[in-house]
């Protein structure tokens, strides 16, 4: 549950309601395990046929249920259970970039340099440095000195 004052990390949505279901699945439409990062998808009786007069964007967003009948609405957020069973957002799918192979969330980054203490705001980008290779770019605001190897651990453990 959410209590008011409490920090958090991401942010937590909850479990599914009565007749509804969630998945966490990556792009091969496997589910991922507690903790592990995928898009959200949402099946059960109060998801739609599709988007009306779109049929293009119907065929991408509902696929087949794997799991069971019925559609799948394919939301386009990052999520991840919770040890606890819960939904936890991270952000949109279409904010992540590819480096040399995997996927990237930027905010996930952002949020874990904007706790470390001392740095009062973050922005993280992907950038080409050499040719068409993206490199990931952060820019940090403190009014003390940065300790380059407190960022490199505090990264290191997530």
């Amino acid at each position: 549950p959410c209590h008011a004052g409490q920090a958090y990390d991401t942010i937590p949505i909850g479990k599914p309601i009565a007749n509804i279901q969630a998945y966490i699945m990556n792009e091969d439409n496997n589910l991922m395990g507690i903790g592990v990062p995928g898009e959200l998808c949402i099946g059960g009786v109060g998801v739609t046929d599709g988007y009306l007069n779109r049929p293009d964007l119907t065929q991408e967003k509902f696929i087949d249920n794997p799991f069971g009948e019925g559609k799948l609405y394919r939301t386009g957020d990052l999520a991840k259970w919770s040890a606890e069973g819960n939904v936890e957002y991270l952000g949109r799918i279409d904010e992540q970039v590819k480096i040399r192979g995997y996927r990237i969330e930027l905010g996930e980054i952002e949020s874990t340099l904007g706790q470390i203490d001392g740095i009062s705001d973050v922005a993280v980008i992907a950038k080409a440095v050499v040719g068409d290779e993206l490199s990931i770019c952060a820019y940090l605001v403190s009014d003390d000195a940065i300790d380059i190897e407190t960022i490199k651990a505090t990264l290191g453990q997530k």
